[in-house]
């Protein structure tokens, strides 16, 4: 079945698409968890008219490009987001996220796929490189807040990071502990006790071979 997708879903598409689903994909996984809706008739046309919209302000030649380009370049986008007290994000934010921004500070449309960035998932000042058009790109700043506070320091932020990676760290078993084990096992066993295991199993062998064998001369 065919459904527009409220938010970005990995392998699946972008805020805004249509996209194809098995219909128990869509009941049980995106409907519930409100990340689509059903494509009806009227909602695809309400989403292709807003694109057509868009579309009109979006760059289509060279100096165009280049009158977005210094927009986008005396921009600051800022987004106010949920953290932990680490400065991790509940959540990410997108290229989708970023591209709509974007369109309500700026009512400039630019190709969520050309925006060149990983999701963020830490609060911090960045610069989000964009292609424009083409051989036209900018570096948008944009600043990602905790709720209701304010963007701490470089050096917060750096502490803040680290504190949270010793975090992950710790809760993390340790890759070398089965490693350990294993060789902690080994160091218990005898030197060369699988080679006299062979030996003896070899030996118990030949003792059977010739106890038959004297069996049938009697």
């Amino acid at each position: 079945m065919n459904v527009i997708l409220l938010e970005d879903v990995d392998k699946v598409g972008l805020r805004g698409e249509v996209v194809s689903v098995a219909r128990g994909y869509a009941r049980n996984f995106l409907f519930p968890r409100r990340l689509a809706e059903e494509a009806t008739g009227a909602r695809v046309a309400e989403l292709r008219k807003r694109e057509t919209q868009r579309a009109r302000h979006e760059a289509h030649d060279a100096e165009q490009a280049k009158a977005i380009a210094d927009t986008l370049e005396k921009t600051v986008l800022r987004f106010e987001v949920k953290a932990g007290p680490t400065g991790a994000l509940f959540g990410s934010v997108t290229a989708t996220d970023v591209a709509d921004e974007i369109w309500r500070t700026r009512k400039v449309r630019v190709d969520r796929r050309k925006i060149d960035m990983e999701n963020i998932k830490r609060i911090g000042r960045y610069e989000i490189p964009i292609d424009v058009f083409q051989d036209v790109r900018v570096d948008v700043k944009t600043l990602v807040v905790p709720e209701g506070g304010e963007l701490p320091s470089e050096d917060e932020l750096e502490a803040m990071a680290a504190a949270d990676l010793a975090e992950q760290q710790a809760a993390a078993p340790p890759e070398s502990a089965a490693v350990e084990e294993l060789e902690l096992a080994a160091d218990e066993l005898e030197p060369g006790a699988g080679e006299r295991a062979e030996e003896s199993a070899a030996d118990d062998f030949d003792e059977t071979v010739e106890a038959a064998a004297e069996n049938d001369e009697l």
